[in-house]
């Protein structure tokens, strides 16, 4: 199956992969704050994500969020080129959502580590 057929039977979930992909996210929640151009994306996102993100990963991932209407590209015409990258209304929308979840994440997070370790106790005695 090709990505077309996948969008084609299922494009709510291609979306939902590009939201919330390890480099999405991070995209996602940094441009909440403000714009960015790309090199301070990156570094923004390398201090957040531990580590770095490479210039390929972040190219692909802004395309992919542009393409699927969440960020916004603005290339100045100047000299040396400038480029910004923003939010959309409704990449806004997706990156707040997104925001929710990685903080319950944080906040829940010694919940999830009791669960675990419940969890593999369990599997070692059996």
């Amino acid at each position: 199956m090709t990505v077309s057929d996948a969008e084609a039977l299922c494009p709510h979930r291609l979306v939902l992969e590009h939201v919330t992909s390890r480099w999405g996210v991070l995209v996602l929640i940094e441009l909440l704050d403000r714009p960015y151009r790309f090199s301070e994306l990156r570094r923004a996102i390398s201090q957040v994500g531990g580590r770095g993100v490479s210039e390929k990963m972040l190219t692909q991932t802004l395309q992919t969020l542009e393409r699927d209407g969440l960020v916004d590209r603005d290339a100045k015409p100047v000299i040396p080129p400038r480029v910004d990258y923003s939010l959309t209304d409704l990449g806004r929308e997706a990156a707040e959502q997104v925001k929710a979840l990685a903080q319950w994440t944080r906040h829940r997070m010694d919940d999830v580590e009791k669960a675990r370790l419940t969890y593999d106790e369990t599997r070692a005695a059996s």
